[in-house]
Order: C-alpha cells, then sequence, then structure tokens
C-alpha cells in the first residue's frame, strides 16, 4: 500500500479488531505500518482499553514514544496498566519533564514514587522542580528547555548559539534575553537576528514581551498567550527570575482542556479527559452520578414548594398547565446568562471586582427580557383563557426573568471569587434554584391576582 494513500478509518478500524479477535498481531504490525501517528491515535480512541495497550506495544520504539507523548495524560496512565514495566519507564523517561508531572498526577503514589525513581538524576531533578509547584498553575506545563541569550553579544555571536543549542532545546524562533541574573530584559526574534547587521548588539534589538508568573493558573497564562499573537511567554518566579517558558501549542491544549470542563460541568458531569469508547463504565458512572445526586437534592426544594401552595393549586387548576412554561423560560434565561458571563470571564472581559456593573447589566436585561416575554404570555393568555390567568403569566414572567438572569449573571462571578470553576458553580445549579423561585413568585403572583 503507498504510505501516502489515505487510509479510510472504518475500514481500519474493522481490520484491526478482526485481527485482535483472532490474535493476528503480524497483520495488526503492517497495518500500523502504513498509518501516520495521527491516525494510530484515532484508532487507539475507539479501542477499548486492553485492546489499545496490546496495540500499542506492538509499535516501534521509536513511534511509540512520539505517539506516548502526544496522548493526553489521563489517557497515558490508563494505557500504562497494559505495558510491561521495561516499556513504562522508557516511554516515561523519554518524555517532556511537564508531561512527565501530568502523568504523575494521574496515577497512585506507589506507581508515580516508582517511576520517579526509575529516572536519572537530572530528569528526576527537573520533574521534581515542576511538581513543586501548585496543581493547576503554570509552573506545572512550563517548558524548561530553551536557549537565552545576553545583550552584550552580537548578531553574529548570537546565530553562533543558537545554531549550538538548536538540538538541546525547543524550536523557537522568539529567544528569551536575559542579564547574568536571569532577570529578563526582552525578546528578540529569529527573522530580526537573519535580517540584522551581524556585528550590531543585541541590547540594540530588544522588544518588550508579555509574562506569566510561575504560581498563577495555566489557563490565564494560556489565554494570555493567546490573545497576545505571541509564539511563547516567559515564566519567571517569585524574584521575577526566568525559569522556562509556555509554549503555543502548550497553551492550545490547556485551553482545550479547560473548555472541555466548562462543557462538562455546564452539562451537569464531570469532564473525562478519555477518549469515550476508551473509557471503562465505572468512571463514566462515577462522572455523572455525583452531580444527579446533587441536583436530585436540589430538585426537593421543588416538591416543597409545590406542597405549600397545595391550595392554591387545588383552587384554580388551570395554574398547573403553565407550571412547565414557567420552570423552562425561568432555567433558560439564567443558563444563557450564565454562560454568557462564564465565557466573559474566561477571556478576561470581566473581573470580580466587576460584579456590581453585571448585576446592574443583568437585572436591565432579565427585566426588559421579561417585559417582552410577559406581553406575549398576557396576550395569548387572555385570549385563550381569562384576564386573571393572563395577569398572572405576564407578572411571573416579569419577575423570573428578572431575577434568573440577575442569579445566572453573578455566580459565575461568585464562583471566581472563591476559587471555583464558574462551571461549576453556574448552570446546574442555577436550573435548580431558579426552578424553586420560579414556583414560588408564579404561586406568590397568584395568590396576589386570586386574593
Amino acid at each position: 500500500m503507498n504510505t501516502f494513500e489515505k487510509v479510510d478509518f472504518s475500514t481500519t478500524s474493522r481490520q484491526i479488531r478482526t485481527a485482535l479477535k483472532e490474535r493476528d498481531f503480524a497483520a495488526i504490525t503492517s497495518i500500523l505500518r502504513v498509518l501516520n501517528n495521527t491516525e494510530i491515535i484515532e484508532q487507539l480512541d475507539v479501542l477499548e482499553l486492553t485492546d489499545a495497550a496490546i496495540v500499542y506495544r506492538l509499535l516501534d520504539k521509536h513511534r511509540a514514544l512520539e505517539i506516548f507523548q502526544e496522548l493526553d495524560a489521563p489517557v497515558q496512565a490508563d494505557l500504562i496498566g497494559g505495558l510491561q514495566r521495561s516499556q513504562v519507564l522508557e516511554v516515561f523517561a523519554g518524555i517532556d519533564a511537564a508531561d512527565r508531572v501530568a502523568l504523575l498526577d494521574e496515577l497512585p503514589a506507589k506507581v508515580a514514587t516508582s517511576l520517579l525513581r526509575g529516572l536519572d538524576a537530572p530528569a528526576r531533578r527537573e520533574t521534581s522542580v515542576l511538581l513543586g509547584y501548585p496543581e493547576g498553575s503554570t509552573g506545572r506545563v512550563l517548558e524548561t528547555r530553551f536557549t537565552t541569550l545576553y545583550p552584550q553579544l552580537s548578531v553574529q555571536q548570537a546565530l553562533a548559539r543558537l545554531h549550538l543549542r538548536l538540538a538541546e532545546t525547543e524550536e523557537q524562533s522568539t529567544v528569551m534575553v536575559i542579564d547574568t541574573d536571569r532577570r529578563l530584559l526582552g525578546v528578540v526574534h529569529l527573522a530580526q537576528l537573519l535580517a540584522a547587521d551581524p556585528q550590531a548588539q543585541i541590547s540594540t534589538l530588544l522588544r518588550e514581551a508579555p509574562t506569566a508568573d510561575v504560581h498563577e493558573p495555566a489557563a490565564d497564562a494560556a489565554r494570555r498567550l493567546a490573545n497576545s499573537k505571541c509564539e511563547m511567554l516567559p515564566v519567571l518566579d517569585s524574584e521575577h527570575l526566568v525559569v522556562g517558558m509556555l509554549t503555543w501549542p502548550d497553551a492550545v491544549d490547556i485551553l482545550e482542556d479547560a473548555e472541555e470542563e466548562r462543557t462538562a460541568r455546564s452539562a451537569g458531569a464531570e469532564p473525562l479527559h478519555r477518549p469515550y469508547l476508551g473509557t471503562p463504565i465505572r468512571k463514566m458512572v462515577r462522572a455523572r452520578i455525583i452531580w444527579l445526586l446533587v441536583l436530585a437534592i436540589g430538585a426537593t426544594l421543588t416538591v416543597k414548594v409545590l406542597s405549600s401552595f397545595e391550595a392554591t393549586l387545588e383552587s384554580m387548576v388551570v395554574l398547573s398547565l403553565f407550571i412547565p412554561l414557567i420552570v423552562g423560560i425561568g432555567g433558560n434565561t439564567g443558563n444563557q446568562a450564565a454562560t454568557t458571563v462564564t465565557r466573559a470571564l474566561a477571556m478576561g472581559e470581566v473581573r470580580v471586582n466587576d460584579i456590581g456593573r453585571v448585576l446592574v447589566r443583568e437585572v436591565r436585561i432579565g427585566a426588559v427580557l421579561g417585559a417582552s416575554l410577559g406581553a406575549i404570555g398576557f396576550i395569548i393568555s387572555a385570549l385563550i383563557f381569562d384576564a386573571q390567568v393572563a395577569a398572572i403569566i405576564g407578572l411571573t414572567l416579569v419577575a423570573l426573568c428578572t431575577i434568573a438572569a440577575s442569579v445566572g449573571g453573578i455566580m459565575p462571578v461568585i464562583g471566581k471569587l472563591l476559587k471555583v470553576d464558574p462551571a461549576v458553580f453556574s448552570n446546574p445549579f442555577i436550573s435548580t434554584f431558579v426552578d424553586a423561585a420560579g414556583l414560588i413568585v408564579y404561586l406568590s403572583v397568584a395568590v396576589l391576582v386570586l386574593g
């Protein structure tokens, strides 16, 4: 088969599964030989964990290391259980320090300690330094292999230094310039160096660059890098000394993980960080059941509210027909506000000290939405039922949309203030709260209108 020929995913997947069933490992090896790394990862994603481990072990040493480094840390941790100890130690030593740290966070303490012990002294020291930073911080994901220049060097000397160290470091077209104490003075771009006078000093070419603090959340640093359109961010410690850099590919991975978490938690589940078909059933159940229990407990508020207004509902049964409508509109309004503000927080457009402005803004938005929907609800209800029912529906929508938008808008900000993921603090809890609040508002308005 031509190695440049497009390989059909479904056909290849079927061939691999058939070969696994027949224990025809030679056939699997032949199939893997014509796939590129991305296609192999796609095939591993749709296999059961034990089968994925078998397929991975059939790769040659060089490709196995390349592919292992491209997998997410939870997938790496799952895969390790199916590998021989010698293979585990080999791939663990071959990946970057930041990837080692992410993998160690996913492994049991006993296994993690054993893997650390198997590293040589420099690799163990490099990994231990990153492990010393808080989980989720920029220090856990920084790249420690990088080249720096000094301001007194000439352009010619700088290019010679970059040429010598190219094999030891990450490819970078932006280079940090530091003094003898490792303090950042600025950056220069490779294109500048190639176009400059060979005898010019690096100090004449310096440019300012945004930086990241080693202890700040990695997602914040990644977002700053994405917004700055830079290739990398210098990472500084508490004494403002350069300790590493955050690269563009790492920033993209961090933001993708953050978006996956936000999306999952907004839907009332924990993120898997693993391929769907390759995730054990027990882990998928664990990811969902906690949220279902929390929401079920919250839903008891709704039952309590209904029981408190039982007499009102008995006296005018038609009110019960509108409960799904009221609850649905309230929940949707709150979730819309929460999603919008959560995104604004993630993009840096809203900060914790803007909570007052967010509240005022969402009150106004909710009031306008409520007035619009209330007017439509009043007209339709008046035509179908009577003026009393129409007044109840109209007034309820005005009040409920205002409350739901206000709560939905400030909950993510409160979550940020408490250093909790805003997505956790928003949609699932808002839905439960607004359901109960909507019924209280609806039935209270009914009591007032009906006397």
